[in-house]
Protein backbone atom coordinates (compact mmCIF):
# COMPACT_ATOMS: atom_id res chain seq x y z
CA UNK A 1 0.00 0.00 0.00
CA UNK A 2 3.17 2.33 0.77
CA UNK A 3 4.60 1.75 -2.29
CA UNK A 4 1.51 2.64 -4.45
CA UNK A 5 0.94 5.34 -2.37
CA UNK A 6 4.47 6.58 -3.40
CA UNK A 7 4.11 6.16 -6.96
CA UNK A 8 1.13 7.75 -7.50
CA UNK A 9 2.60 10.83 -5.95
CA UNK A 10 5.24 10.48 -8.45
CA UNK A 11 2.97 11.14 -10.77
CA UNK A 12 3.00 14.57 -12.54
CA UNK A 13 0.11 15.88 -14.56
CA UNK A 14 0.81 16.74 -18.70
CA UNK A 15 1.28 19.82 -19.43
CA UNK A 16 0.17 21.94 -22.62
CA UNK A 17 2.00 24.76 -23.65
CA UNK A 18 0.07 27.43 -25.36
CA UNK A 19 2.11 30.27 -27.67
CA UNK A 20 0.19 33.38 -27.12
CA UNK A 21 -1.98 34.30 -24.25
CA UNK A 22 -5.04 36.08 -26.02
CA UNK A 23 -8.84 35.20 -25.69
CA UNK A 24 -8.10 31.97 -27.47
CA UNK A 25 -5.35 30.58 -25.08
CA UNK A 26 -7.89 31.96 -21.94
CA UNK A 27 -10.54 29.31 -23.69
CA UNK A 28 -8.16 26.82 -24.29
CA UNK A 29 -6.67 26.83 -20.94
CA UNK A 30 -10.11 26.23 -19.66
CA UNK A 31 -11.16 23.45 -22.06
CA UNK A 32 -7.63 21.33 -20.64
CA UNK A 33 -8.04 22.36 -17.23
CA UNK A 34 -11.19 20.54 -17.17
CA UNK A 35 -9.53 17.17 -18.85
CA UNK A 36 -6.57 16.97 -15.93
CA UNK A 37 -4.31 19.31 -17.96
CA UNK A 38 -2.07 21.58 -16.96
CA UNK A 39 -1.22 25.03 -19.03
CA UNK A 40 2.02 27.01 -19.40
CA UNK A 41 1.38 30.46 -21.74
CA UNK A 42 3.89 32.46 -23.13
CA UNK A 43 2.83 35.80 -24.29
CA UNK A 44 4.64 39.12 -24.84
CA UNK A 45 1.94 41.31 -22.61
CA UNK A 46 2.52 41.18 -18.92
CA UNK A 47 -0.99 40.61 -18.17
CA UNK A 48 -2.71 39.00 -21.54
CA UNK A 49 -6.25 37.64 -21.13
CA UNK A 50 -5.12 34.20 -20.47
CA UNK A 51 -2.97 34.50 -17.59
CA UNK A 52 -5.69 34.50 -15.08
CA UNK A 53 -6.43 30.99 -16.29
CA UNK A 54 -3.55 29.12 -16.57
CA UNK A 55 -1.22 27.64 -13.77
CA UNK A 56 2.25 29.08 -15.25
CA UNK A 57 2.76 31.78 -17.07
CA UNK A 58 6.00 33.22 -19.02
CA UNK A 59 5.96 36.81 -19.79
CA UNK A 60 8.31 36.40 -23.14
CA UNK A 61 8.71 37.30 -26.69
CA UNK A 62 7.68 34.67 -29.10
CA UNK A 63 10.26 35.74 -31.83
CA UNK A 64 13.19 35.26 -29.36
CA UNK A 65 13.92 31.58 -29.96
CA UNK A 66 15.86 31.45 -26.31
CA UNK A 67 12.76 32.79 -24.88
CA UNK A 68 10.99 29.82 -26.71
CA UNK A 69 13.25 27.23 -25.30
CA UNK A 70 12.79 28.16 -21.99
CA UNK A 71 9.12 28.03 -22.23
CA UNK A 72 9.12 24.60 -23.99
CA UNK A 73 11.09 23.23 -21.45
CA UNK A 74 9.23 20.92 -19.28
CA UNK A 75 6.38 21.06 -21.51
CA UNK A 76 4.50 18.21 -23.30
CA UNK A 77 2.78 19.32 -26.19
CA UNK A 78 3.07 22.60 -28.13
CA UNK A 79 0.50 24.60 -29.80
CA UNK A 80 0.01 28.08 -30.65
CA UNK A 81 -2.88 30.53 -30.36
CA UNK A 82 -1.93 32.67 -33.14
CA UNK A 83 -0.03 32.22 -36.87
CA UNK A 84 2.15 34.67 -35.86
CA UNK A 85 4.94 32.68 -34.81
CA UNK A 86 7.93 31.99 -37.06
CA UNK A 87 7.73 28.34 -38.19
CA UNK A 88 11.58 28.27 -38.63
CA UNK A 89 11.37 28.42 -34.59
CA UNK A 90 9.06 25.87 -34.09
CA UNK A 91 10.92 23.83 -36.50
CA UNK A 92 14.01 24.11 -33.51
CA UNK A 93 11.47 23.52 -31.05
CA UNK A 94 10.80 20.36 -32.97
CA UNK A 95 14.53 19.59 -34.04
CA UNK A 96 15.18 19.53 -29.73
CA UNK A 97 12.83 17.12 -29.58
CA UNK A 98 9.99 18.77 -28.53
CA UNK A 99 6.21 18.15 -30.00
CA UNK A 100 4.56 21.00 -31.73
CA UNK A 101 0.93 21.28 -33.01
CA UNK A 102 -0.13 21.95 -35.84
CA UNK A 103 3.50 21.83 -36.89
CA UNK A 104 5.89 23.75 -38.07
CA UNK A 105 6.15 22.22 -41.53
CA UNK A 106 1.94 23.10 -41.71
CA UNK A 107 2.99 26.68 -39.75
CA UNK A 108 5.23 27.70 -42.97
CA UNK A 109 2.69 26.57 -45.20
CA UNK A 110 -0.18 28.83 -43.47
CA UNK A 111 1.23 32.03 -41.98
CA UNK A 112 2.30 33.21 -45.38
CA UNK A 113 -0.88 33.87 -46.48
CA UNK A 114 0.97 34.06 -50.43
CA UNK A 115 2.18 30.99 -49.29
CA UNK A 116 -0.94 29.08 -48.11
CA UNK A 117 -2.96 30.13 -51.44
CA UNK A 118 -0.18 29.04 -53.86
CA UNK A 119 -0.56 26.01 -51.88
CA UNK A 120 -4.61 25.27 -51.84
CA UNK A 121 -4.36 25.84 -55.76
CA UNK A 122 -1.48 23.40 -56.24
CA UNK A 123 -3.76 20.59 -54.22
CA UNK A 124 -6.62 21.65 -57.03
CA UNK A 125 -8.49 23.82 -53.84
CA UNK A 126 -10.44 26.60 -55.49
CA UNK A 127 -9.39 30.04 -55.03
CA UNK A 128 -9.50 33.63 -55.71
CA UNK A 129 -7.37 34.49 -58.74
CA UNK A 130 -3.90 36.30 -56.88
CA UNK A 131 -0.83 37.63 -57.93
CA UNK A 132 2.90 37.97 -56.22
CA UNK A 133 3.58 41.76 -56.00
CA UNK A 134 7.19 43.16 -55.33
CA UNK A 135 6.70 46.31 -57.16
CA UNK A 136 4.75 49.46 -57.85
CA UNK A 137 4.69 48.12 -61.26
CA UNK A 138 4.08 44.86 -60.10
CA UNK A 139 1.14 46.49 -58.36
CA UNK A 140 -0.03 48.16 -61.83
CA UNK A 141 0.16 44.67 -63.53
CA UNK A 142 -1.91 43.15 -61.03
CA UNK A 143 -4.74 46.14 -61.15
CA UNK A 144 -4.42 45.77 -65.20
CA UNK A 145 -5.27 41.45 -65.07
CA UNK A 146 -7.26 41.01 -61.70
CA UNK A 147 -9.31 44.16 -63.06
CA UNK A 148 -10.69 47.04 -60.51
CA UNK A 149 -10.99 47.06 -57.56
CA UNK A 150 -8.22 44.76 -55.86
CA UNK A 151 -7.43 43.92 -52.79
CA UNK A 152 -3.77 44.28 -51.80
CA UNK A 153 -2.91 42.40 -48.80
CA UNK A 154 0.13 41.57 -46.29
CA UNK A 155 1.81 38.16 -46.63
CA UNK A 156 1.96 37.70 -42.96
CA UNK A 157 0.57 39.52 -39.98
CA UNK A 158 -2.22 41.01 -41.26
CA UNK A 159 -5.75 40.22 -39.16
CA UNK A 160 -8.81 41.36 -38.20
CA UNK A 161 -8.46 43.87 -41.33
CA UNK A 162 -5.35 45.08 -40.42
CA UNK A 163 -3.80 43.39 -43.50
CA UNK A 164 -5.93 44.13 -46.26
CA UNK A 165 -6.26 47.71 -48.05
CA UNK A 166 -8.92 48.39 -50.97
CA UNK A 167 -6.95 49.68 -54.58
CA UNK A 168 -10.49 50.77 -56.14
CA UNK A 169 -8.14 52.99 -59.19
CA UNK A 170 -4.51 52.78 -59.95
CA UNK A 171 -3.98 56.16 -58.14
CA UNK A 172 -4.96 54.26 -54.82
CA UNK A 173 -1.87 51.66 -55.26
CA UNK A 174 1.04 54.46 -53.84
CA UNK A 175 -1.08 54.90 -50.61
CA UNK A 176 -2.09 51.19 -49.92
CA UNK A 177 1.35 50.22 -50.35
CA UNK A 178 2.28 52.76 -47.58
CA UNK A 179 -0.41 52.10 -45.22
CA UNK A 180 0.54 48.25 -45.64
CA UNK A 181 4.23 48.68 -44.48
CA UNK A 182 5.74 49.33 -47.77
CA UNK A 183 6.89 46.45 -50.44
CA UNK A 184 9.54 45.07 -47.83
CA UNK A 185 6.71 43.92 -45.72
CA UNK A 186 5.63 41.54 -48.44
CA UNK A 187 2.47 42.27 -50.67
CA UNK A 188 0.12 40.10 -52.98
CA UNK A 189 -2.88 41.32 -54.76
CA UNK A 190 -6.55 39.35 -54.76
CA UNK A 191 -8.99 39.79 -56.97
CA UNK A 192 -12.37 41.18 -56.31
CA UNK A 193 -14.88 39.12 -55.07
CA UNK A 194 -18.25 39.47 -55.50
CA UNK A 195 -19.48 37.01 -53.05
CA UNK A 196 -23.19 36.70 -51.75
CA UNK A 197 -22.21 35.58 -48.48
CA UNK A 198 -19.09 34.75 -45.99
CA UNK A 199 -19.24 30.76 -44.60
CA UNK A 200 -16.59 29.04 -41.89
CA UNK A 201 -16.01 25.81 -41.32
CA UNK A 202 -14.10 24.56 -38.22
CA UNK A 203 -12.34 21.43 -39.02
CA UNK A 204 -10.98 19.18 -36.25
CA UNK A 205 -8.43 16.78 -37.45
CA UNK A 206 -6.13 14.35 -34.25
CA UNK A 207 -2.64 13.57 -34.22
CA UNK A 208 -4.03 10.04 -34.40
CA UNK A 209 -6.09 10.54 -37.81
CA UNK A 210 -9.71 11.38 -36.56
CA UNK A 211 -11.58 14.22 -38.12
CA UNK A 212 -14.30 15.78 -37.96
CA UNK A 213 -16.33 18.75 -38.83
CA UNK A 214 -18.57 21.43 -37.10
CA UNK A 215 -21.67 22.56 -38.97
CA UNK A 216 -21.45 25.69 -41.62
CA UNK A 217 -21.93 28.97 -40.14
CA UNK A 218 -22.39 32.16 -42.03
CA UNK A 219 -20.04 35.36 -41.23
CA UNK A 220 -21.05 38.96 -41.36
CA UNK A 221 -18.16 41.24 -41.72
CA UNK A 222 -17.90 45.00 -40.75
CA UNK A 223 -14.80 46.72 -42.30
CA UNK A 224 -13.20 42.86 -42.39
CA UNK A 225 -14.05 42.19 -38.68
CA UNK A 226 -15.87 39.49 -37.71
CA UNK A 227 -19.50 41.19 -36.45
CA UNK A 228 -21.55 38.07 -35.70
CA UNK A 229 -21.71 34.55 -36.86
CA UNK A 230 -25.26 32.48 -37.24
CA UNK A 231 -25.30 28.67 -36.54
CA UNK A 232 -25.70 26.96 -38.94
CA UNK A 233 -25.33 28.95 -42.25
CA UNK A 234 -29.12 28.99 -44.25
CA UNK A 235 -27.67 27.37 -47.29
CA UNK A 236 -28.78 24.30 -48.88
CA UNK A 237 -27.99 20.73 -48.26
CA UNK A 238 -25.71 20.52 -51.23
CA UNK A 239 -23.65 23.64 -50.16
CA UNK A 240 -23.13 22.96 -46.65
CA UNK A 241 -21.52 19.23 -48.15
CA UNK A 242 -19.45 20.78 -50.41
CA UNK A 243 -18.42 23.41 -47.69
CA UNK A 244 -17.14 21.08 -45.36
CA UNK A 245 -15.96 18.87 -47.99
CA UNK A 246 -13.87 21.63 -49.37
CA UNK A 247 -12.58 22.73 -45.45
CA UNK A 248 -11.58 19.32 -45.24
CA UNK A 249 -9.62 18.74 -48.30
CA UNK A 250 -8.24 22.24 -47.49
CA UNK A 251 -7.08 21.39 -43.96
CA UNK A 252 -5.35 18.08 -45.41
CA UNK A 253 -3.44 19.85 -48.10
CA UNK A 254 -1.19 21.67 -45.84
CA UNK A 255 -1.22 18.66 -42.90
CA UNK A 256 -3.22 20.03 -40.37
CA UNK A 257 -3.70 18.90 -37.22
CA UNK A 258 -5.77 20.41 -34.17
CA UNK A 259 -8.59 22.60 -34.48
CA UNK A 260 -8.62 24.98 -37.71
CA UNK A 261 -10.82 27.90 -38.93
CA UNK A 262 -11.96 27.70 -43.09
CA UNK A 263 -13.33 30.79 -44.30
CA UNK A 264 -14.98 30.56 -47.47
CA UNK A 265 -16.79 32.11 -49.92
CA UNK A 266 -20.01 31.23 -51.46
CA UNK A 267 -20.83 32.98 -54.84
CA UNK A 268 -24.04 33.49 -56.29
CA UNK A 269 -24.44 30.47 -58.14
CA UNK A 270 -23.38 28.71 -55.12
CA UNK A 271 -19.57 27.92 -55.89
CA UNK A 272 -17.41 28.20 -53.22
CA UNK A 273 -13.69 29.32 -53.08
CA UNK A 274 -11.66 29.05 -50.00
CA UNK A 275 -10.60 32.97 -48.99
CA UNK A 276 -8.31 31.87 -45.64
CA UNK A 277 -7.27 29.09 -43.71
CA UNK A 278 -6.43 29.91 -39.80
CA UNK A 279 -4.19 27.03 -38.07
CA UNK A 280 -5.90 27.69 -34.71
CA UNK A 281 -9.52 27.36 -32.73
CA UNK A 282 -10.89 30.41 -34.58
CA UNK A 283 -13.78 32.86 -33.87
CA UNK A 284 -16.44 31.62 -36.11
CA UNK A 285 -16.18 28.93 -33.80
CA UNK A 286 -16.94 30.41 -30.44
CA UNK A 287 -20.69 29.53 -30.74
CA UNK A 288 -19.74 25.81 -30.20
CA UNK A 289 -19.55 26.50 -26.52
CA UNK A 290 -22.86 26.48 -25.80
CA UNK A 291 -24.82 25.15 -29.15
CA UNK A 292 -22.46 22.37 -29.31
CA UNK A 293 -21.81 18.42 -27.80
CA UNK A 294 -17.92 19.86 -27.73
CA UNK A 295 -16.53 22.87 -27.95
CA UNK A 296 -13.91 23.52 -30.54
CA UNK A 297 -11.40 24.46 -27.47
CA UNK A 298 -11.69 20.95 -25.58
CA UNK A 299 -11.38 19.18 -29.25
CA UNK A 300 -8.33 20.68 -29.97
CA UNK A 301 -6.99 19.74 -26.53
CA UNK A 302 -8.44 16.39 -27.29
CA UNK A 303 -7.07 16.60 -31.00
CA UNK A 304 -3.26 16.93 -29.98
CA UNK A 305 -3.65 14.55 -27.25
CA UNK A 306 -4.70 12.33 -29.42
CA UNK A 307 -7.55 11.29 -27.11
CA UNK A 308 -11.34 10.40 -29.24
CA UNK A 309 -12.67 13.60 -30.71
CA UNK A 310 -16.08 14.82 -28.98
CA UNK A 311 -19.12 15.46 -30.80
CA UNK A 312 -20.22 18.21 -32.91
CA UNK A 313 -23.16 18.06 -33.57
CA UNK A 314 -24.95 21.29 -33.04
CA UNK A 315 -28.56 21.23 -30.48
CA UNK A 316 -29.79 24.63 -31.20
CA UNK A 317 -29.49 27.52 -33.30
CA UNK A 318 -26.91 30.02 -32.06
CA UNK A 319 -25.60 32.90 -32.65
CA UNK A 320 -22.32 34.97 -31.97
CA UNK A 321 -21.75 38.38 -31.81
CA UNK A 322 -18.77 40.06 -31.18
CA UNK A 323 -18.13 43.18 -28.74
CA UNK A 324 -16.03 45.16 -30.81
CA UNK A 325 -14.70 48.11 -28.72
CA UNK A 326 -15.15 51.88 -30.42
CA UNK A 327 -13.06 54.13 -28.63
CA UNK A 328 -9.60 53.92 -27.19
CA UNK A 329 -9.96 53.53 -23.41
CA UNK A 330 -10.22 50.81 -20.57
CA UNK A 331 -10.63 47.60 -21.25
CA UNK A 332 -13.20 47.57 -18.08
CA UNK A 333 -16.78 46.87 -19.88
CA UNK A 334 -20.07 48.50 -19.05
CA UNK A 335 -23.51 47.41 -19.04
CA UNK A 336 -23.53 44.08 -18.10
CA UNK A 337 -25.96 44.33 -15.48
CA UNK A 338 -28.40 45.01 -18.59
CA UNK A 339 -26.32 42.59 -20.74
CA UNK A 340 -27.68 39.76 -18.07
CA UNK A 341 -30.85 40.88 -17.72
CA UNK A 342 -31.21 39.30 -21.75
CA UNK A 343 -32.99 36.13 -21.17
CA UNK A 344 -30.82 33.61 -23.32
CA UNK A 345 -27.61 35.78 -23.57
CA UNK A 346 -24.44 33.93 -22.47
CA UNK A 347 -21.24 36.98 -21.98
CA UNK A 348 -17.95 35.99 -22.59
CA UNK A 349 -15.32 39.19 -21.56
CA UNK A 350 -11.77 38.85 -22.63
CA UNK A 351 -10.39 40.83 -19.79
CA UNK A 352 -8.13 43.01 -22.25
CA UNK A 353 -6.77 45.95 -20.10
CA UNK A 354 -7.05 48.14 -23.28
CA UNK A 355 -9.66 48.71 -25.74
CA UNK A 356 -8.74 50.43 -29.35
CA UNK A 357 -11.37 50.98 -32.10
CA UNK A 358 -12.28 47.58 -33.90
CA UNK A 359 -10.40 45.23 -30.90
CA UNK A 360 -12.51 42.22 -29.85
CA UNK A 361 -13.19 43.01 -26.10
CA UNK A 362 -15.78 39.86 -25.44
CA UNK A 363 -18.32 37.99 -27.40
CA UNK A 364 -22.17 37.31 -27.01
CA UNK A 365 -23.65 33.84 -27.54
CA UNK A 366 -27.41 33.12 -27.55
CA UNK A 367 -28.94 30.00 -28.45
CA UNK A 368 -33.01 30.33 -29.80
CA UNK A 369 -35.66 27.92 -31.70
CA UNK A 370 -34.39 29.88 -34.68
CA UNK A 371 -31.71 32.20 -36.08
CA UNK A 372 -33.16 34.81 -36.15
CA UNK A 373 -34.49 34.72 -32.54
CA UNK A 374 -31.01 33.73 -31.76
CA UNK A 375 -28.91 36.95 -33.49
CA UNK A 376 -31.28 39.09 -31.98
CA UNK A 377 -31.03 37.68 -28.61
CA UNK A 378 -27.27 38.01 -28.93
CA UNK A 379 -27.42 41.49 -30.63
CA UNK A 380 -29.62 42.64 -27.86
CA UNK A 381 -27.31 41.92 -25.36
CA UNK A 382 -24.18 43.06 -27.06
CA UNK A 383 -25.74 46.38 -27.51
CA UNK A 384 -25.91 46.87 -23.93
CA UNK A 385 -22.55 47.04 -23.18
CA UNK A 386 -19.81 49.05 -24.28
CA UNK A 387 -16.15 50.29 -23.41
CA UNK A 388 -14.98 53.97 -22.33
CA UNK A 389 -13.00 56.39 -23.11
Amino acid sequence: MHRLFVNTAQQRFMTIGIIGGGQLALMLARAASQLGLKVRVLDPSPAPPARPAVGEFRHGDWNNLQALRDFASGVDIITVENEFVPASHLAELERIGHTVVPSSHTMHLVQDKLTQKQKLRAAGIPVIDFRPVVSESGASSAGASLGYPFVLKRRTLGYDGTGNRTVRNPDDIAAAVKELGGFEAGLYAEKWCHFERELAVIIVRSINGETKSYPVVESCQTDHVCASVIAPADVPEEIDAAARDLALRAVASVDGTGVFGVELFQMEDGSLFVNELAPRVHNSGHYTVEACDCSQFENHIRAIRGLPLGSTAQHHYAAMVNLLATVNGSGAPHGISDALAVPHARIHIYGKLQATPGRKMGHITALGNSRSEALETATKAASAIHFEA
